[in-house]
């Protein structure tokens, strides 16, 4: 499980990052970012009645989160991130789910060895 400090919990903080953050996206997540002025990264994770049942969307969740867990060390310091899943993700295994992190997260440049600061247009 991601510690405390890497979780975002609270409704006024997902807005946040939705309103004033950038996103990207792909068949089976959309990732939403913004920097936070902190020095840790923190996570959050949605996923909607859409995709099912709550055994499902609980699946979904831990998928998600686990990705994340296992790459930690590979984000950038200083970012909130809330991952939102789609359609697509019921289909993917969990491998394929952290490769769908990794790439959206390389797409939004939040990856450790990105070359381009995160928010740079390019």
């Amino acid at each position: 499980m991601l510690p405390a400090a890497r979780r975002i919990t609270q409704a006024a903080e997902f807005r946040r990052v939705y309103r004033q953050g950038r996103r990207v996206g792909s068949r089976a997540l959309v990732l939403y970012f913004r920097p936070n002025g902190g020095k840790l990264t923190r996570f959050g994770f949605s996923v909607s009645k859409r995709i099912g049942r709550s055994v499902v969307r609980n699946r979904c969740k831990r998928l998600l989160r686990e990705a994340c867990r296992r790459q930690l060390k590979l984000f950038r310091p200083g970012f909130d991130i809330v991952l939102v899943a789609r359609e697509g993700i019921k289909e993917l295994c969990f491998k394929e789910v952290m490769e769908e992190v990794l790439i959206l997260s390389e797409k939004a440049k939040l990856l450790v060895n990105s070359e381009r600061e995160a928010g740079e247009p390019g």
